[in-house]
């Protein structure tokens, strides 16, 4: 068996995103949706759209900060496309995300506003939860420059910098291609990994440290956002110092400046099977129930239209909803499935949940393999 570590800073058995799909949440009527101002113009044309949760309401994200999510925030993000280039038909994938350090409130309102969203749209959205260090590969997807995990709320004033008063931030940059996510980390020595890059961010200074393993990816992606902090500090004289792995002594102010405590108190939990796994929510018995269906191969005979069923897989779980299912089953096919995975070594996997007759391709793949 091997360890996992579970973030500690994650609540999630204390979550009201249990409720998300309950009774409670899915009294949310299209004629709610439609006096909610934000929707007016969603899904009206392709591309990405993005809402963050502030005092219960939603407000529009600022388009050249897309990409950039605060962990004590919690966002809605729809994605409009065309299936079929040749036809004027739209489909969407709807997701919320949430922070590490977002409030229940917030992320409650986000799961709750993401209902409504989904009703406005003629429930034709496919919807996801993502959290924090957990996106799934989709939503990655839709930021080509990559993601930038960031500490604090985006009320914090990220744009309007005081380098002289500056509290030095260490950003960490890791994975390959398009797809390098940049996350804000504790500046303490104990973060460093000699397979990334590390920017620490001192002001009117800023260091980028290499590590030894480090891919060409993740150097570039480091320079350009040195570049994106050059400009944002326009008419400050803000230079900038690369450190190679080994290069400079324990003395080197960069090292100096890594004298935040790290608090990161990882809780270990034991690794289950990654095998795939199907569940059935059924009321046919005149109760309410959550049973195993089988584990290993699963086909889409194995689904049933009059039952909510979910699928876990090694990286997503998909709550599937049959056109037949009761308005039980599908109210509590969420919560069921977060229930799940709150006893698993891996909580914090992203949710789908698939209307049946809806496409995705990721839920096409595992039912293939």
């Amino acid at each position: 068996m091997t360890g996992l570590v579970k973030p500690k800073n994650y609540d999630w058995k204390d979550s009201n995103l249990a409720l998300f799909g309950s009774d409670t949440e899915k009294q949310v009527k299209k004629q709610s949706a439609e006096t909610e101002p934000a929707w007016q113009n969603a899904g009206k044309h392709v591309g990405i759209q993005i809402w963050r949760i502030v005092n219960f309401k939603v407000t529009d994200w600022p388009k050249e900060d897309y990409g950039k999510f605060f962990n004590g925030d919690s966002y809605i993000i729809l994605n409009t496309y065309k299936p079929n280039p040749d036809s004027e038909e739209l489909a969407y994938d709807l997701h919320f995300w949430i922070g590490s350090a977002s409030s229940q409130d917030e992320y409650g309102t986000a799961a709750y506003k993401t209902v409504e969203l989904d009703t406005y749209l003629d429930d034709k959205p496919v919807q996801h939860r993502e959290v924090e260090g957990y996106e799934s590969q989709l939503f990655r997807s839709y930021f080509p420059k990559g993601i930038q995990l960031l500490a604090g709320g985006a009320d914090s004033g990220f744009r309007h910098v005081e380098p002289e008063k500056y509290v030095p931030r260490l950003f960490h940059f890791c994975g390959t291609g398009k797809q390098i996510v940049v996350t804000q980390v504790a500046a303490s020595k104990s973060r460093l990994k000699s397979d990334d890059v590390f920017i620490l961010d001192a002001g009117l200074t800023v260091y980028q440290w290499n590590g030894s393993g480090a891919n060409a990816f993740e150097k570039n992606k480091a320079m350009s956002f040195i570049n994106g902090l050059k400009e944002e500090r326009s008419g400050k004289a803000v230079s900038s110092e690369v450190i190679e792995e080994g290069s400079a002594s324990a003395q080197h102010p960069f090292f100096a400046l890594l004298n935040q405590e790290d608090v990161t108190d990882p809780q270990i939990v034991t690794a289950v099977s990654n095998e795939k796994q199907l569940f059935k929510v059924s009321d046919a018995g005149g109760q309410l129930q959550f049973t195993k269906v089988k584990s290993g191969s699963v086909s889409s005979s194995d689904f049933e239209a009059n039952d909510v069923f979910i699928l876990e897989t090694q990286s997503s779980c998909f709550v599937w909803v049959g056109h037949g299912a009761s308005a039980a089953e599908k109210q509590n096919g969420f919560g069921y499935a977060h229930s799940h995975l709150m006893k698993t070594a891996h909580p914090l996997r992203p949710i789908v949940i698939i209307k049946e007759g809806q496409k995705n391709k990721e839920f096409q793949t595992a039912l293939a393999a």
